[in-house]
């Protein structure tokens, strides 16, 4: 497992693929997605509006004309401002992120203004997590084998909530979880045919109560979510 800074000759890959790999998938977060479940624009939206509602009916309650107008606006404002600034760096970081699935390795190419590739060989990863919402969108998170760590700060926000302490690399807001979890799957199964490592594939989503906004996977959705390597460590 390794962080590099490279120029890339194949776009969100360092290098060349050595012979006998090849990509399996490779895609972006999707930033309105982004947006909603890592910057919580829906909520902060539904707060600055009773902010701004309570200070327009103290202007009115209080009569306080004009002035009272021109403070709810300037309240509207800013509020606006603070949505857009979420909307940018969402926008930013998804534009900024690719993930790659190869045939033996999770790559993680993130970062807006210092780009760094973080390559996750599937010998270093213990299990892959899939969530999906509503919308369709949905994270896949990895689980680092062994004391391997990478620091919260360093994925953020292409990492798993919650989890400070031994971070997990995620691929966040992704269109067709599901069917990417199959790819990976499919792919760590061929790899751990081709290195005689055992490898077990979950028939079922791990089972942590969805947060607000997101729905649990169905067990057939998740056949192929839940990624657990034996060996090779």
């Amino acid at each position: 497992m390794s962080a590099d800074l490279e120029i890339e000759t194949i776009p969100g890959l360092p290098g060349d693929l050595p012979p006998g790999e090849r990509i399996v998938w490779q895609g972006r977060p999707q930033w309105r997605s982004m947006a909603r479940a890592t910057f919580k624009v829906r909520w902060l939206t539904a707060y600055f509006a009773v902010i701004v509602a309570a200070r327009l009916a103290v202007a009115v309650t209080e009569h306080q004309g004009a002035q009272g107008l021109v403070q709810t606006l300037l309240a509207a404002t800013l509020a606006a401002g603070c949505l857009g600034v979420l909307y940018l760096f969402a926008w930013l970081n998804a534009r900024a992120a690719i993930y790659t699935i190869t045939t033996r390795r999770v790559v993680l190419r993130i970062g807006v203004a210092l780009p760094m590739t973080w390559n996750l060989p599937f010998k270093r990863i213990a299990s892959a997590d899939m969530t999906v919402r509503k919308e369709g969108d949905g994270d896949i998170a990895l689980q680092l084998a062994g004391k391997d760590r990478i620091g919260w700060l360093f994925l953020w926000p292409h990492v798993q909530p919650w989890h400070f302490v031994k971070a997990r690399p995620t691929l966040r807001t992704i269109a067709e979880p599901a069917r990417v979890s199959a790819l990976l799957a499919d792919a760590v199964a061929a790899w751990a045919s081709r290195e005689a490592a055992p490898v077990l594939v979950a028939s079922r989503a791990h089972d942590a109560s969805p947060s607000p906004g997101e729905a649990a996977v169905s067990a057939a959705a998740a056949a192929h979510a839940t990624l657990a390597t034996e060996a090779g460590h």
